[in-house]
């Protein structure tokens, strides 16, 4: 962290996926670096799981890092990332290395029912709840749907199995039904817009990411919540 500058202010570096990035930089700052923190951590996660070819080592790395987000407030560590983090973890490293447990369900075999839906709620329940603690004190209880179906959404289409894409696909419907007609308060636009998208790729084949289609829909729904 540079000198001089507060604990509560963290630099990081941009996500890898575009409409995440851009779905974020609706949120205000502070909470708006504090928002892509937490998104990084869980890019994180992804990275491990795509990455690995052998499950033991994947669950290693997904476990050390877990760890590392428990302490990461109160220890230093050589780790870019968690050094980015720690101002913003106080008490709350645990919850978010917890999202782990959702990336680690993919690493099993088979993968089936059971795992999708640890995985949707350990990771897509997770971040989306968490990223509303850092955006609004008024959190809705339905927040947590919402990001179940836009995980199993995410997964559907990155998965190479297209048999766990249609399972991740249909579950996801079911979760995000009537997710466009729903009015998102303006601190949580950045959640809705990835939430809208997902409602719309959940129930179509292919998705064309950046397109000027989709983020014209992203912008209408930064000014209207809809």
């Amino acid at each position: 962290m540079t000198a001089g500058r507060s604990r509560n202010e963290i630099i990081v570096e941009r996500l890898a996926d575009p409409e995440r990035e851009l779905a974020l930089s609706y949120a205000r700052r502070p909470a708006r670096d504090h928002l892509r923190a937490l998104w990084l951590v869980d890019e994180k996660f992804g990275g491990i799981v795509a990455g690995t070819t052998d499950p033991t080592i994947g669950e290693m790395r997904l476990l050390w890092w877990r760890e590392a987000l428990t302490t990461a407030a109160n220890e230093d560590r050589a780790e870019p990332l968690l050094e980015h983090v720690k101002g913003v973890l106080a008490e709350s490293g645990g919850e978010w290395g917890a999202m782990a447990e959702g990336w680690h369900a993919l690493l099993q075999e088979p993968l089936g029912d059971a795992e999708l839906d640890r995985f949707a709620n350990e990771r897509g329940s997770r971040l989306f709840r968490l990223s509303a603690q850092l955006l609004t004190d008024d959190v809705p209880p339905w927040i947590e749907a919402q990001g179940r179906g836009w995980a199993l959404t995410d997964l559907a289409y990155r998965i190479s199995d297209p048999g766990i894409s249609d399972l991740a696909r249909s579950k996801a419907r079911d979760v995000l039904a009537g997710a466009e007609s729903r009015r998102w308060a303006r601190p949580l636009r950045a959640l809705g817009a990835l939430a809208v998208l997902a409602d719309r790729d959940a129930r179509a084949s292919e998705r064309s990411q950046g397109a000027p289609s989709r983020v014209a829909r992203m912008a209408w729904h930064r000014l209207t919540g809809r």
